[in-house]
C-alpha cells in the first residue's frame, strides 16, 4: 500500500441492487472525478452527472458526492459515486477509473487511512469493522460505543495519567539538584499502584464483551429420545434438526442461532449420551462432551416419561439449567440431583416462553450488554495484563531510575490499545479482517 495512491473499492457490497456505491480516495479523487463526471460538484451536495470513460462512451447517470480533505471519513480528498446497481456498470466504472490511474482498495485501507490520518484511533477502527459485522442490537451497541470513543477515553485517560507520573519521575531524575520535591518517587510509585488497581478491575470482566462479540454458546445434552433435537426446533422456530422416534438419530452436532435478548448465541444440539453401538456415535458423544465442556451454558434435557440416567446426571452442576422434557406425558419431578427443574414441551410449546426468558437472563449476565466500555478484543486484554505485570514492576522499584523505566514500558504497551505509540506492528493485524470498501 502506498498513501500516494488513490484507491476505490465497492463499499455497498457485492449482491446486485438497484444502487452500488463506490468510494473514493486519495490525492488523485478531484481529477478522476473531473475525467469521470466533467466537473466536481459542490462539496458534500449530491450531484446527478452523467459518468463516461476515457473514450467518452456514457457509462451510467449517477449521483456524485466530493467531500475534500481533510473533511471526509479518510481525512483525503474523497468522493462517492451512487451508481445504478447492475453488474456491467459497476465493471464498466472500475475498469474507468483504472484507465484514470486508480486502484482497488485493499481490505480496510479506507479506515487504515483514517486512522492514518488522525481521524480516529485504533479501538475506534475495531469499532467500527464491529459494527458492520454486528447481528444483534446488544453487538451493535456495543460497537457503536467503542466506534463512537468509549475505550479510547479509558484507555486515553490511563494513558495521560501513566505519561504524567513518567515525566514527574524523569524529572526527579534529571534535576535531582534542583530542590524538587523529595517525594516524587514515592508518589509515582503510589500513582502506579493506582493505576493498577484499576486496570485490573477493567481485566476481571469474566470476557463479556469478547462473549457479546464472538457470541456464547449454549449446549443441549442427554440422553437418546429425551427430546434434544425437538427442543432446539422450538427454541429456533424452524426445522433445524432432524427429529425421529429412532434412537441416535443425532450423531454430529446441529447448530442453530438465535437471538436473545440482543445477544446471539449459538444452541448445539448434541449426540444422545450412552453406551455407543458403533465408533460414529461414540466420536459423536465425544464431540458433544467436548462441546459441552466449552459451552457457557449446559442444558441438561431428560425425559419426564424416563429414569434419569447416569450418562446425563454427570453433567447436572450448580450452575447447569436442568430440564424436564415431555412434561406433557407425564408430570415431572420438581428436582434432580438437588438442582430445581424446568418443565417443558418441546411438543406442545409448555414451559418454552419460560426457558427463553430463563437463556435470555444468562445471556445478558455472561455478557453484560449495555453495562458501558468493555475489553472486545484478545489483543487488548494482552496489552493491559502486560501494562498490570509492568506497574507492579515500577511499585516495587528499589530505584527511581527502575521505576521510571517500567513506567515507559508500561506507556508504551497502552500505547498500543490506540495505536498512539508502537503501533507499526499491529496495523496489518487490526485492518486485515476489514471488507472490501471499509
Amino acid at each position: 500500500m502506498s498513501m500516494a495512491d488513490t484507491i476505490y473499492s465497492l463499499a455497498s457490497g457485492a449482491a446486485v441492487g438497484a444502487v452500488a456505491v463506490l468510494r473514493l480516495s486519495g490525492p488523485g479523487s478531484a481529477g478522476a472525478i473531473k475525467l469521470l463526471a466533467g466537473s466536481l460538484p459542490p462539496p458534500r451536495h449530491a450531484s446527478l452527472r452523467r459518468l463516461r470513460a476515457a473514450d467518452g462512451e456514457t457509462l451510467d447517470h449517477a449521483l456524485v458526492l466530493w467531500f475534500p480533505g481533510p473533511a471526509s471519513y479518510t481525512g483525503e480528498d474523497a468522493a462517492e459515486l451512487h451508481l445504478h446497481g447492475g453488474r456491467s456498470v459497476i465493471a464498466g466504472v472500475m475498469e474507468a477509473l483504472t484507465a484514470f490511474g486508480l486502484r482497488k482498495a485493499e481490505p480496510g485501507e479506507f479506515t487504515r487511512r483514517a486512522f492514518l490520518h488522525g481521524k480516529m484511533d485504533l479501538t475506534a477502527a475495531e469499532g467500527i469493522a464491529d459494527l458492520i459485522a454486528a447481528e444483534t442490537a446488544a453487538q451493535r451497541r456495543q460497537a457503536l460505543q467503542q466506534a463512537d470513543g468509549g475505550l479510547a477515553r479509558l484507555y486515553g485517560g490511563w494513558t495521560e495519567r501513566l505519561a504524567r507520573l513518567l515525566a514527574h519521575q524523569e524529572a526527579a531524575i534529571e534535576f535531582a539538584e534542583d530542590s524538587l520535591p523529595t517525594d516524587l518517587d514515592a508518589k509515582a510509585r503510589f500513582g502506579a499502584g493506582k493505576l493498577r488497581m484499576e486496570i485490573e478491575a477493567h481485566l476481571a470482566d469474566a470476557r463479556r464483551g469478547e462473549l457479546l462479540r464472538e457470541g456464547l454458546v449454549f449446549a443441549i445434552i442427554g440422553a437418546p429420545n429425551a427430546g434434544k433435537s425437538s427442543l432446539l426446533n422450538a427454541l429456533v422456530g424452524r426445522e433445524a434438526a432432524i427429529v425421529s422416534a429412532r434412537a441416535g438419530t443425532t450423531r454430529d452436532i446441529v447448530e442453530a442461532r438465535l437471538d436473545l435478548a440482543g445477544v446471539p448465541v449459538t444452541l448445539s444440539d448434541t449426540a444422545g449420551l450412552r453406551e455407543a453401538v458403533d465408533e460414529i456415535e461414540a466420536e459423536g458423544i465425544r464431540r458433544a462432551e467436548r462441546r459441552a465442556e466449552e459451552a457457557q451454558l449446559v442444558m441438561t434435557v431428560f425425559a419426564a416419561d424416563q429414569m434419569p440416567d447416569a450418562e446425563t446426571l454427570r453433567w447436572v452442576r450448580p450452575e447447569t439449567l436442568v430440564l424436564v422434557n415431555k412434561c406433557d406425558i407425564k408430570v415431572p419431578c420438581g428436582e434432580i440431583s438437588g438442582i430445581p427443574t424446568m418443565a417443558v414441551s418441546a411438543r406442545d410449546g409448555t414451559g418454552l416462553e419460560g426457558l427463553r426468558a430463563r437463556l435470555a437472563e444468562v445471556a445478558l449476565r455472561l455478557t453484560g450488554a449495555g453495562e458501558g466500555s468493555q475489553l472486545t478484543r484478545p489483543r487488548h486484554r494482552a496489552a493491559l495484563t502486560e501494562a498490570v505485570a509492568l506497574l507492579a514492576e515500577a511499585e516495587a522499584a528499589t530505584l527511581p531510575e527502575l521505576t521510571a523505566e517500567a513506567l515507559r514500558a508500561a506507556l508504551l504497551a497502552l500505547g498500543r490499545l490506540t495505536g498512539r505509540v508502537g503501533v507499526e506492528e499491529i496495523l496489518d493485524i487490526v485492518f486485515r479482517d476489514f471488507c472490501i470498501g471499509k
